[in-house]
């Protein structure tokens, strides 16, 4: 399981913790647990974490808080998976940079499609040259 590709788990709801952490452990993907943010901060720096699920409802530091916090740190994907489901939630949520929004409850089999699709669209983005910052030079020309 070296090149699963990692997920991190942000929810102060242990149930919902463990379910993710079982269903999409046994569907290949390596799964890390956060029940706040400081937990999240810790994670992500000590882990190459390719996925963050987020909750927005959370006590201390909120979810558009830490998505915030992630858009300003990192090119992680982010999908906010809340029990917020008004329009306005979705919008500022993805607004505020994260890739996709699902409102709990959920079905996991949706979730894991866009888990899947997510992955897929930033994985190409991050293969290509400007998102790994390469930088080309020929003929007196720089290109990055």
């Amino acid at each position: 399981m070296d090149n699963a590709e990692r997920i991190l788990v942000v929810d102060d709801d242990i149930g919902i913790c463990e379910f993710l952490e079982d269903y999409l452990t046994t569907t290949g993907f390596t799964v890390f647990i956060a029940n706040n943010g400081a937990q999240m901060r810790t994670v992500i720096s000590e882990n190459e974490i390719d996925l963050v699920l987020l909750d927005l409802m959370m006590p201390g530091e909120d979810g558009l808080t830490l998505t915030r916090y992630l858009r300003e740190n990192s090119d992680v994907a982010i999908i906010i998976l809340t029990g917020m489901d008004e329009e306005v939630d979705r919008v500022v949520g993805l607004e505020m940079g994260a890739d996709d929004y699902v409102a709990k409850p959920f079905s996991s089999r949706e979730l894991l499609a866009r888990i899947k699709t997510v992955l897929r669209r930033t994985t190409a983005t991050q293969s290509n040259g400007a998102a790994t910052g390469d930088i080309k030079q020929f003929a007196g020309w720089t290109f990055d």
